[in-house]
C-alpha cells in the first residue's frame, strides 16, 4: 500500500468506525418498549462498571439482554456475511458471488429444521447448533463435488447450485411432511433472517470467528489481488493458489455458517456491500476488506433497526429488509456490468 493510499483509507477507516459506534449507540435507544434515552445509557454504564443504573429490572434486561446483543450481533453479521462476499467474488472471479454460493445457506435450513421439526438430539442440540452443523455438510458435500467435477470456477459455482437445490428440497420436504402450523412459522421466520433470538453467547461466538476469520483474510491480500488475474498468473507471481484458495474457502464457510446458525439466511448483504465498497476505494483488497467490513456493520445496524420498528410490535425478518434493498441495488450492479462490457 502507498503512502498515498494509506493516507485516504485510514481516515476513511476512521470515520467508518465512528458512524458505526454512533449508530449503534442510536440503534439501543430504539424500540417498542418505552425506554428513555439516559436509562438506556445508565444500564449500559452500570453493566460495564462505570455509576450505578438506577432502573427497573424489566428496563435493564430490555436494554443489555434484548436491544445490545441484539444490535452487536446484527453489526457482526453485516460485517462478516460483506467480508465472505468480497472474498468469494475475488476467488471465483465473478462480481454475482456472494456467501451463499456454497449452499451453506440451504445446509443451515436443513439442519435447523431436522433440529427443530424432527426433534434430532432429543432437547441436547440447539437450533443454533443443527444449523451450523448443516451448514457444514452443505460446504463439505459441494467441495467434494466441485472436486470431483474438475474443481474450477465454473465448477464450484455449479456444484453450490446442486447444493442448493438439494438442502432445499429436503427442508421443504421436511416441513411439510412432519411439522404443525407454529413450527412452520417459526421455521419460516428464521430461514428468512431472524436476529430476534441474539444473545451474548452469539456476539461472542460469531464475533471471534469473524474476526480470526478477517485476519486471516487480511493476511492474504496480496494473493487476492493476484488472483484478480487468474490462477495462473497468481501461480506465476508465486502464489500457492490451491493452498491459498482452499484456506480462504474454508475461512469463508466458517464465518458464513457461524452467522447463519445464529440469524437465519440474510441475503443480499454479501453480494451488494463489495460493490459499494469497492466504487469508494477501489478493488485492491488492502482497502477493499476493511472498508467492507465496516459499510456491512453500519448497514446491519439499521436495516434490524426499520425490521424490529417499523411495524411495531410485529416485526419483520431481516432478510425480508435486506432483500427490499439489495434487489434494487443489484439491478443497478447488472447494469453497470452491462455497460462496463
Amino acid at each position: 500500500m502507498t503512502r498515498t493510499d494509506r493516507g485516504l483509507l485510514i481516515p476513511l477507516l476512521l470515520g467508518g468506525c465512528a458512524v458505526l459506534v454512533l449508530s449503534i449507540g442510536v440503534a439501543v435507544t430504539i424500540g417498542p418498549a418505552s425506554v428513555s434515552v439516559s436509562d438506556v445509557y445508565r444500564v449500559i454504564l452500570g453493566h460495564i462498571g462505570i455509576g450505578t443504573a438506577e432502573v427497573s429490572r424489566i428496563e435493564d434486561g430490555i436494554v443489555w439482554q434484548l436491544r445490545l446483543p441484539r444490535t452487536l450481533l446484527a453489526a457482526v453479521c453485516g460485517a462478516g456475511l460483506a467480508l465472505c462476499g468480497a472474498i468469494m467474488q475475488s476467488l471465483l472471479r465473478n462480481p454475482l458471488a456472494d456467501p451463499f454460493v456454497l449452499g451453506i445457506s440451504s445446509g443451515a435450513s436443513t439442519g435447523a429444521v431436522v433440529v427443530a421439526v424432527l426433534g434430532v438430539g432429543g432437547g441436547a442440540l440447539s437450533l443454533s447448533t443443527g444449523a451450523f452443523a448443516g451448514a457444514l455438510l452443505s460446504f463439505v458435500l459441494v467441495m467434494l463435488l466441485a472436486v470431483g467435477a474438475g474443481g474450477g470456477n465454473d465448477r464450484v459455482v455449479l456444484a453450490g447450485v446442486a447444493g442448493t437445490q438439494l438442502f432445499s428440497a429436503l427442508t421443504s420436504f421436511i416441513v411439510i411432511s412432519s411439522a404443525d402450523a407454529e413450527q412452520t412459522r417459526g421455521v419460516l421466520f428464521w430461514l428468512l433472517g431472524s436476529l430476534s433470538g441474539a444473545d451474548w453467547t452469539d456476539v461472542a461466538l460469531c464475533g471471534a470467528v469473524t474476526l480470526l476469520g478477517m485476519t486471516v483474510c487480511l493476511f492474504n491480500t496480496s494473493a487476492l489481488d493476484a488472483f484478480t488475474f487468474g490462477h495462473d498468473a497468481a501461480a506465476s507471481l508465486g502464489v500457492p493458489v490451491k493452498w491459498v484458495r482452499i484456506l480462504l474457502l474454508v475461512i469463508t464457510a466458517l464465518i458464513t455458517a457461524a452467522l447463519v446458525s445464529a440469524a437465519g439466511a440474510i441475503g443480499f448483504v454479501g453480494l451488494v456491500l463489495p460493490h459499494a465498497a469497492r466504487f469508494l476505494v477501489g478493488a485492491r483488497h488492502r482497502r477493499l476488506l476493511p472498508t467492507t467490513v465496516v459499510i456491512g456493520a453500519i448497514f446491519m445496524v439499521w436495516v434490524d433497526t426499520i425490521a424490529r420498528t417499523v411495524f411495531a410490535p410485529q416485526e419483520i425478518p431481516v432478510g425480508v429488509v435486506t432483500a427490499l434493498i439489495g434487489v434494487p441495488a443489484f439491478a443497478l450492479i447488472l447494469f453497470r456490468l452491462r455497460r462496463s462490457r
